[in-house]
């Protein structure tokens, strides 16, 4: 029995099987194998996952993995200064993002919301609930937290619903277009 102020692990009911992604590209969508083949995230593995369990707190718990490694990618789209924007937004799943002030400031937009699943897709070539800031349109901006960027290993989507991927924060920081910077509410 553990003592009052010990915490107890629960053990994971499904195991992860990483690989390096540059040797599992199969299973990401095209834009990501792309970057990949590219050069860009060169540390980074890769683990198939049940689609049913894709999402984060479904994935965290039955993966066992903390919600405070993982981190959710979401798309902004916009308007500012007489343009169109779109730009992905990464922060830990712990967190929620301030796309009200800070994401909507750093971009410069006059309104931002959220893209809409069928947009987010077509443009990205990814699919929602697994949407990855490796492989994004160029051009796009990423914004990392600055949560995200420093750790040694977080776990992401994997462009898919099939895929997570485990990537050094400071591979994620080095993406084109990325920008590390407080984004947490």
């Amino acid at each position: 029995m553990a003592e009052e102020n010990e915490s107890v692990t629960i053990p994971p009911t499904r195991p992860l099987e990483w690989r390096p992604l540059a040797d599992a590209l199969g299973l990401v969508p095209g834009p990501v194998a792309d970057a990949v083949r590219a050069g860009h995230v060169p540390g980074a593995r890769v683990a198939p996952v049940e689609d049913e369990l894709a999402d984060t707190a479904e994935f965290c718990a039955a993966y066992g993995v903390a919600p405070e490694l993982t981190a959710n990618c979401v798309l902004v789209r916009g308007r500012g200064g007489g343009r169109d924007i779109h730009a992905a937004v990464l922060v830990l799943a712990s967190d929620r993002a301030d796309v009200n002030r800070a994401v909507k400031k750093h971009l410069g937009a006059s309104r931002l919301s959220f893209a809409r699943t069928e947009e987010a897709e077509e443009l990205t070539g990814m699919t929602t609930g697994g949407i990855t800031p490796i492989g994004l349109p160029a051009g796009w901006p990423i914004l990392l937290d600055t949560a995200v960027a420093a750790l040694s290993d977080v776990l992401i989507g994997g462009g898919g619903r099939t895929a997570k991927i485990l990537v050094p924060g400071r591979d994620l920081a080095a993406l084109p277009g990325a920008e590390v910077l407080a984004l947490a509410l």
